[in-house]
């Protein structure tokens, strides 16, 4: 019987953490919806003599086998058993195995959770409300996010403090008998050229023309390229991201259905695919590794095998590396056959998962590199070709994403070359470049750089982008994060009156604590106490800053009304503005934009804009302006005819098939059938195109509360599914 997720948690209207004389206590509730869940859990629990809780194994699930078996003690027999059981994959021999060697819940692990929840909860349900009344109303901190989100807008930052630099390159055409080669000037008289402006290079470029060259050196060896660890979480995001396109979040959600299994050859039976996918372990069980290694002898010739099993290990004292990697349950399941049954993208995350499990115990591919030196004066010019003699893993996986290892760029150098003999410099090739920002980060990379400074963990990476995305701190261009003015104000406000907190330091030691009490060398409460004390002092702080007051950022910009004032960004119901610090003597507001350095302009509001659609009331164009409630299309023929164009959701009404628009009233949006008053069925708030686990609904309502807490619902009160996205 599933609980269909957490089934208890701390309230929702009050805080639920009391500290007492040394001591936490929390106060749990159920979570809304799941009495009956748990009573029909209970009911079943009453009359059997053994009872085994499998949830996820991992903290979340830990919490959950605790929390039902608080229950399942209430009415359970005197002489019933219950059992802890955890798994790595779902498949036949695992489970006999984990039931066989039934265990109690890891209260450490239990301990390592609660903790993480006060904590977040602390910073949620104390300094959202305050970010919500002076900076802007859905404006929220989360422990984690808060930090993730740093990382952005400080790249931001160093984006927009660069500098350009201009430097040159120069390369040179050489012949030698009748084959041609390039090579890349490298040093002037020992010494590594700095060529910063065109007038230098073009000196050079004469001066190297009047050169006579040789072959100084050729310098041959052979260099090994080595496969790449198994997945685990942070690896698989990245990569999918990189090779596939997916988000984090889809690799996620279709890496679970992987887990827990998809139809093959039996349309009635679903097979597990692939271990348990939130893990931060490279670790491959020995059986696993036995599987394979047979696989690779007989899928391949013998040179393709190592001699001994390749051994990966990620050493950091994390508790989660009891999982795992992430790798096929079954080896024999190749992508080929997989692609026959799954869907697309399911079988595409497969096909990676798979190639890169095998490639793991695979041998090392060969390159013969051969480098070779030209010397005419004071002038070396170098060239490194490079040629691909046994491809070994690469026969099964490329790594040639970002993140990964390159492919070697072949360059083929002439057979004929031989030191000392002369060659003829044919063309000199100077190119101007200009060094560049560090990029905005992708997901990928985010994920990438939270994990290095040791910032969550693999289950909680997909939650933590989710997040920064829902709160409108960041926009994606291009697939990159970019901060918004909301997103770096909050930032700042953040880090001046929470530096503690802010500090990506203090929130990898933070992680590292939360490991040692599920590890059992640390006391949750210990930890939580010492983490309050100065949470406290510095919310006291952050409270009393310029209380009830909205913030305004200023900037260097003088008012063009007033010419006294700067102007100052703040913050309404529409989104950022610039308004001037002398308000209300002066009343000037304006949009803004900024360039690509980060400077402000200002932005005159456009008018209305006529559309190439037209009404389909009166046959006169349509066009999109700016109102009250935001933007919107109406007719150009208004007054006479009053039609506005609504936004349509992309699913029909689920009682009478018909459009659902989104209509605006005073106290927001809602989302309603098109046949109102006929049909009634409405949506309050904004929904997300995920179907309910439950009902199968297509989509589910997204609330923020003034903790910030994201909360998905579903829409139909009688299926009462609701999850919290942390």
């Amino acid at each position: 019987m599933s609980t269909l997720g957490h089934i208890k948690d701390l309230p929702t209207k009050k805080l639920g953490v009391t500290i007492h004389d040394g001591t936490i206590d929390l106060d749990y509730v159920t979570i809304e919806n799941k009495e009956k869940v748990i009573a029909d859990i209970c009911k079943q629990a009453a009359t059997v003599d053994e009872i085994y809780l499998a949830p996820d194994p991992d903290r979340e699930g830990e919490i959950i086998a605790w929390h039902i078996e608080q229950e399942i003690k209430k009415v359970a027999k005197k002489k019933s058993s219950i059992h802890r059981i955890s798994f790595n994959e779902i498949t036949k021999e695992a489970i006999l195995q984990a039931v066989q060697k039934g265990e109690s819940v890891d209260l450490q692990k239990v301990a390592a959770q609660q903790a993480r929840r006060v904590l977040d909860r602390w910073v949620g349900y104390e300094v959202s409300p305050i970010l919500w009344k002076r900076l802007a109303p859905g404006t929220s901190a989360g422990r984690v996010q808060s930090v993730a989100l740093r990382l952005i807008c400080d790249r931001e930052d160093g984006i927009r403090a660069f500098k350009p630099e201009e430097y040159w390159t120069i390369t040179g055409e050489f012949k030698h008998q009748r084959s041609k080669f390039e090579a890349a000037l490298t040093h002037i008289s020992k010494k590594k050229p700095e060529i910063t402006n065109e007038k230098t290079a073009s000196e050079l470029v004469k001066k190297i023309k009047e050169e006579n060259y040789i072959i100084e050196s050729i310098t041959d060896k052979k260099r090994a390229k080595n496969p790449l660890p198994p997945f685990m979480t942070s690896t698989l995001q990245q990569d999918a991201f990189n090779k596939l396109g997916f988000n984090v979040k889809k690799t996620m959600q279709i890496a679970q259905t992987l887990y827990e299994g998809l139809p093959l050859d039996d349309a009635s039976t679903p097979v597990a695919l692939i271990t348990y996918m939130r893990t931060d372990s490279q670790r491959i069980a020995e059986s696993a590794v036995d599987q394979l290694r047979s696989y690779i002898s007989k899928q391949f010739t013998k040179e393709y095998l190592p001699a001994d099993a390749q051994i990966y290990a990620k050493n950091k004292g994390k508790s989660q590396d009891a999982h795992e990697a992430i790798r096929p349950v079954n080896i024999d399941i190749t992508p080929e056959k997989a692609e026959r049954y799954l869907p697309k993208d399911a079988a595409r995350l497969y096909e990676l998962i798979w190639r890169r499990f095998v490639a793991c115990q695979m041998k090392p591919a060969q390159y013969a590199q051969r480098t070779v030196e030209l010397l005419g004066g004071q002038f070396t010019f170098r060239v490194t070709g490079s040629t691909l003699i046994f491809d070994g893993f690469l026969r099964v996986y490329k790594a040639e994403a970002e993140g990964d290892e390159a492919d070697e760029k072949a360059i083929a150098l002439p057979s004929s070359l031989k030191e000392k003999d002369t060659v003829d410099l044919t063309k000199v090739d100077p190119k101007q470049h200009f060094t560049q920002p560090p990029p905005r980060y992708s997901e990928a990379s985010l994920v990438k750089d939270l994990e290095k400074e040791g910032i969550g963990r693999p289950s909680t990476y997909a939650t933590i982008l989710n997040t920064i995305k829902a709160r409108n701190y960041t926009a994606l261009d291009k697939k990159r994060f970019v901060p918004t003015e909301l997103g770096m104000m909050a930032t700042k406000m953040l880090m001046d009156g929470f530096p503690n907190i802010m500090n990506l330091k203090f929130t990898a030691q933070m992680e590292e604590d939360l490991d040692k009490i599920a590890q059992g060398e640390l006391d949750r409460d210990t930890l939580l106490i010492g983490f309050y004390k100065q949470f406290s002092e510095d919310l006291s702080f952050f409270k009393g800053q310029e209380k009830g007051k909205r913030v305004a950022e200023p900037t260097e910009v003088v008012c063009p009304e007033c010419n006294q004032h700067k102007l100052a960004i703040r913050f309404g119901k529409s989104g950022e503005f610039l308004g001037c610090l002398g308000y209300p003597e002066c009343s000037f507001t304006s949009n803004f934009k900024r360039n690509e350095d980060g400077a402000i302009e200002l932005v005159k509001a456009e008018g209305p804009k006529l559309l190439d659609e037209l009404c389909p009331k009166c046959g006169k164009q349509l066009r999109s302006m700016v109102g009250k409630f935001g933007p919107f299309v109406s007719c150009s023929g208004y007054p006479d005819c009053k039609y506005i164009k609504q936004n349509k959701a992309p699913f029909p009404c689920p009682l009478d098939k018909g459009d659902i628009i989104e209509r605006r009233w005073r106290g927001g949006s809602l989302w309603g059938c098109k046949n109102y008053p006929k049909c009634k069925f409405s949506i309050f708030g904004q929904f997300v195109e995920q179907p309910c686990p439950q009902c199968k609904l297509p989509f589910l309502v997204q609330k923020i509360a003034k903790d910030g807490t994201v909360t998905l619902t579903c829409n139909d009160k009688a299926c009462g599914y609701k999850t919290t996205v942390e």
